[in-house]
């Protein structure tokens, strides 16, 4: 009986050890850690279950997916566009703009890749905000108001490039911080 005893025993420590292996094996696999101004989009089998902004060591059941996302400041400068002016003059543009994540769900799921999206959008609103103001004054006429120009007005241009930019980034979930004229000058002929 003695050696049954001392049989039972070892079955039970290796069955015991077995199943304290499995336990903390599924306890590991469901750890994740978040830094500051991170997030992470929670998915159950593809199905969206909300996002965990919390930064530190945190723990989901292990079958529910995980993907992270940076919400911290992008700074994009877009490359010099050759673009046409309100009159047609050739002049080259560029811009320096600052954007962040604001919905995750909507970055992750609403656009294939968000950044390649914002880029896009940087280009395509600034070539629209050229086409709006003349590059400098012509010739000023008496009792008529200057209209806006790209040169004189910077900060002008730059409030309606950030109000254009972000009408066109927010099905991305994106958000714009700040959008100026990086670069401006008459196109070489």
């Amino acid at each position: 009986p003695f050696v049954f005893l001392q049989n039972l025993d070892l079955g039970l420590n290796l069955v015991g050890g077995i199943t304290l292996g499995v336990v903390g094996l599924f306890l590991i696999c469901g750890l994740y850690s978040q830094q500051p101004n991170e997030a992470t989009a929670i998915l159950l089998f593809g199905d969206y279950r909300g996002t965990d902004r919390k930064p530190g060591l945190r723990w989901v059941l292990p079958w529910y997916s995980r993907k992270k996302i940076s919400l911290r400041a992008r700074n994009i400068t877009s490359d010099t566009l050759k673009v046409n002016d309100k009159r047609g003059n050739p002049v080259e543009i560029a811009a320096n703009v600052v954007w962040r994540v604001k919905n995750t769900a909507q970055a992750l799921f609403d656009v294939d890749d968000y950044q390649a999206f914002v880029n896009i959008q940087v280009d395509t609103g600034l070539r629209d905000i050229a086409s709006h103001y003349a590059y400098d004054h012509g010739e000023h006429v008496e009792g008529v108001d200057q209209e806006l120009t790209l040169r004189a007005d910077a900060e002008d241009v730059a409030a309606r490039l950030g109000l254009e930019l972000t009408k066109r980034v927010s099905v991305a979930g994106v958000e714009i911080d700040e959008a100026r004229l990086a670069h401006l000058a008459y196109a070489p002929e």
